[in-house]
């Protein structure tokens, strides 16, 4: 029998639901279901909390639903990540678990929720993998490069996602809407931050393309093969859209121009890269170009820039609601720590060019 994960604890108080109901609902929608449900909840800071269910015959689900309680409106779209999950399990090759059913209707578990495939893995939160095999990490950052190419090459019309966000002007929304969030968390002048909000607007990369974007591609978010160094299912799509694709890979290189400073975040800037086995991030740049038929990766910094700036108002969010009382205070200052360190980094990068 399949092991369980170690990140499984009993069903907190907050989050119980009738699981007899949900049995009864798997029976009718969930081909292959046998009864006699077990369920267990993944620990972590998911905002869409996340169960392990097992029915009588041993086979393992994982459910993802909406948390309870008074929600915003365009918050933890569960039927979202369920419609790009099987979009793309059913027209392409991106490896996501199986999805099953998906219930809109809250009076099963109390909100909405989805089923999907449970599958058997390592996940890695730090991507220096410690423990692995340095042939083996470049392996694992191969196939993470080759991953996120198939998300980019999807086509996403002919995928029934035509409608999954806006065609076009990505990366200027993104700018006036973390700008906007940013104004709104601000609890001090952080100069690189004001620069930037000045800066990346007026220096906008001239190619404007759309393709299917995961949001937050990290390894984090990706399921490893139990023994092999291959990524065998991306997970965690509640930020998923139509964006551009090389902000998405900008996103997920960051770690290599971070330091020890960001905690489970913490990058490799600085370290020794070929005896850890991971590629150089040109070399990298250079296999997902090569994947997705570019020439190159035209105004580099400026993606990073932005996912910085993007990342920088985001933390400084975390950190305004610590210090509003909704998180606590060591947690409130390492976010308000990392705002200022993420804008200068960003800031760094591009300074040169204003």
């Amino acid at each position: 029998m399949t092991a369980l994960p170690d990140n499984l604890t009993p069903v907190r108080d907050a989050h119980r639901f009738d699981e007899a109901r949900l049995s009864a609902y798997m029976t009718d929608h969930v081909e292959g279901y046998r009864g006699a449900l077990s369920v267990l909840q993944f620990e972590g800071g998911q905002s869409n909390p996340t169960f392990h269910l097992t029915d009588g015959g041993g086979r393992m689900y994982v459910m993802r639903k909406k948390p309870p309680g008074k929600l915003l409106p365009s918050a933890h779209q569960v039927d979202r990540e369920f419609k790009v999950i099987k979009a793309l399990s059913d027209h392409s090759n991106v490896p996501v678990p199986r999805p099953y059913a998906l219930c809109m209707d809250d009076g099963i578990v109390g909100t909405a929720f989805y089923i999907m495939q449970f599958l058997p893995g390592r996940i890695f939160v730090d991507p220096k993998m410690e423990g692995v095999a340095p042939a083996d990490r470049a392996r694992i950052f191969d196939s993470m490069n080759d991953v996120l190419a198939r998300i980019h090459n999807v086509d996403y019309r002919a995928a029934g996602l035509g409608d999954f966000g806006r065609e076009g002007q990505y990366l200027p929304r993104q700018i006036a809407r973390w700008t906007s969030q940013y104004d709104l968390a601000r609890t001090e002048h952080i100069e690189s931050m004001e620069l930037l909000k000045q800066w990346l607007p007026a220096n906008l990369p001239a190619n404007d393309e759309t393709r299917i974007n995961h949001g937050d591609y990290r390894l984090g978010n990706t399921i490893v093969h139990p023994t092999e160094p291959r990524i065998i299912a991306v997970l965690d799509w509640e930020l998923s859209t139509l964006g551009h694709p090389l902000a998405d890979l900008a996103y997920n290189c960051m770690h290599y121009h971070f330091g020890s400073g960001f905690g489970a975040a913490s990058g490799f800037a600085g370290m020794d890269l070929a005896a850890l086995g991971i590629p150089l991030e040109r070399d990298y740049l250079a296999a997902y170009a090569r994947r997705t038929g570019r020439a190159g990766i035209p105004d580099w910094e400026t993606y990073l820039a932005f996912s910085m700036f993007r990342l920088a108002s985001i933390t400084q969010g975390v950190y305004k609601r610590g210090l509003d009382g909704n998180a606590s205070s060591t947690t409130a200052t390492l976010y308000g720590n990392r705002a200022r360190v993420l804008a200068d980094l960003a800031w760094s990068l591009v300074k040169h060019r204003a």
